[in-house]
């Protein structure tokens, strides 16, 4: 059998070792035919076949990205930043300077604020965006994506007033005198989103778009779109993946997440009706907290800066264990968001639960995110068979002394333990949680083997820093395993699907804090190169 393309090189790191090896790569279609000696490729190799020899730079297998929210993220590619601002003013000229590119009465859409790196670390409210933006809605995420800073007339396009009922699992925030702040938490972001979010088929297919060129520019080449609270909802479009899958416009592999929510014949419909190699529903998502700066990640004590409360669960336990044991016996992988380690503790339990009733099988539920772990429960995700789906670089998102301020020195010594989990024997799956991280692998991969925190200088709990190895092996085999496809992607083997990465430099053979500024030198996704010098080929 001759090949289409054949990749050579130095540096390949097939997965199945610890280190890279000189080898060549022949394609066919798109499979992996052959990986061989440079020497010995030459019988795979005719007048048709594309040769390309990257010297010492890294091939690897595709990176699958565990954790994406890919219309949202296509949307924040083109709304603003705000993650530079140093200031509540700051922000609110970096809106104004934005608004000016967009039409009168159109909803001005941000992302990426935080406070915590202000100089007065305060939240903001309605009143900075009002002066500015009397007449024009505006919606502006947290870095975290858990909650919202609106102005007045985004509360009014959603009706909502200070006499307004908090939705589930949100808040609508007052101050002290009972009006409203312009802060809305978990749930209540959806209130507004819902209008903010009201799109067109054609811009949908754009935000879409938008997400698949950068895809194929950081070698993404599968991920796991999960759901991602009511605040989504109007932007996920499961039928809108499938009109790129048949026109072959689906660079990536989509594996989708939708809600686990007690609609268990919905969840099975969906599953029958996306089923193919590109595009399939793979499980089902929930939330059990929020995160640590608005205080709404459950904890089993009392959070250091603010006594009074622990943060609380978004469904009851009685709720929640019977959702697990009925998707868990229909045979459908589970993913909890599990921030607080009380959260962390009612995952593994609801699972626990679940194996005690249907008995033990092969179900490869996870845990995302892991941010606060008590160490007893550390031992528990290899006992109980559960993966650790975690994103390094979200430690050095959220600014350190914040951080450390809401959970107290004791249980900052327990912040994304990936280390001690790996050595535990917990599987590891990476991703971004895109677009509250960029979609970029190197980020994820240079954090958790440097752990460098948010001062760029510090390294945070260094015991948990892990190898290159395992970080690659992480973001691609982890990632294929906990998608029940490490039979066929996740590993550079003869007879799996060609998803395959280059990469500017050996990740193995460079400083540690280099690996940061690795870029994407060629995307192979299906066999096809979507990705080449710096150019989307889709």
């Amino acid at each position: 059998m001759k090949a289409n393309l054949v990749l050579t090189s130095k540096a390949v790191f097939t997965g199945l070792e610890e280190v890279p090896k000189p080898a060549a790569v022949a394609i066919s279609e798109n499979r992996i035919i052959a990986v061989t000696s440079i020497e010995e490729m030459e019988s795979f190799i005719d007048e048709k076949t594309l040769v390309y020899n990257y010297e010492n730079q890294l091939i690897i297998p595709g990176f699958h990205d565990f954790h994406v929210h890919a219309m949202m993220g296509g949307l924040a590619l083109e709304s603003l930043n705000l993650f530079e601002a140093r200031s509540e003013r700051e922000a609110v000229e970096m809106v104004k300077q934005y608004a000016a590119t967009k039409g009168t009465g159109e909803w001005i859409i941000g992302f990426m604020w935080d406070s915590s790196y202000w100089d007065d670390k305060k939240f903001p409210n309605w009143f900075s965006l009002d002066q500015a933006f009397p007449d024009q809605p505006v919606v502006l995420f947290h870095a975290e994506g858990h909650y919202t800073w609106v102005n007045t007339r985004a509360l009014e396009m959603a009706s909502i007033d200070k006499h307004t009922p908090n939705p589930p699992n949100g808040i609508i925030e007052k101050d002290v005198n009972g009006e409203l702040s312009g802060i809305l938490i978990e749930e209540a972001s959806s209130l507004i989103t819902k209008y903010a979010y009201d799109f067109s088929k054609e811009k949908k297919k754009q935000l879409f778009q938008n997400f698949l060129h950068e895809a194929a520019r950081f070698g993404v080449t599968s991920v796991n779109n999960l759901y991602g609270t009511e605040t989504l909802s109007k932007l996920d479009d499961f039928e809108l993946f499938r009109e790129f899958e048949s026109s072959d416009e689906l660079t990536v592999r989509m594996h989708l997440f939708p809600a686990l929510n007690g609609e268990i014949e919905e969840a099975i419909n969906l599953r029958e009706k996306y089923q193919s190699s590109k595009l399939r529903v793979a499980g089902l998502k929930q939330f059990i907290d929020g995160v640590i700066t608005s205080r709404t990640a459950y904890l089993l004590a009392p959070y250091a800066d603010k006594p009074d409360t622990s943060g609380m669960p978004a469904h009851s336990f009685e709720e929640m264990f019977q959702w697990v044991e009925e998707a868990d016996r229909h045979g459908f992988s589970i993913r909890f968001h599990a921030i607080g380690d009380a959260a962390i503790r009612f995952a593994l339990d609801a699972y626990e639960n679940a194996q005690h009733k249907n008995g033990k099988q092969d179900s490869r539920h996870s845990i995302e995110h892991i941010e606060v772990i008590h160490p007893e429960d550390i031992s528990r995700f290899a006992e109980l068979n559960v993966i650790a789906s975690m994103q390094p670089g979200h430690f050095a998102l959220s600014e350190r002394d914040t951080y450390t301020e809401r959970i107290g020195q004791q249980r900052e010594k327990y912040v994304f333990v990936i280390n001690s989990l790996k050595n535990a024997g917990a599987k590891l799956a990476f991703g971004t949680d895109f677009p509250i991280d960029s979609l970029d692998p190197l980020r994820q991969i240079y954090r958790a083997v440097t752990r460098i925190d948010s001062s760029g200088k510090e390294i945070w709990n260094p015991d948990e820093r892990i190898s290159v190895s395992d970080a690659i092996k992480a973001y691609t085999l982890g990632s294929a395993f906990g998608t029940f496809r490490e039979h066929e992607l996740g590993t550079i083997e003869e007879g799996k699907l060609a998803d395959l990465v280059v990469l500017d430099r050996n990740l193995f053979e460079i400083p540690p804090e280099e690996i940061v500024n690795t870029k994407v030198q060629l995307t192979v996704s299906d066999g096809k190169i979507v990705y080449s010098g710096q150019q989307v080929l889709i």
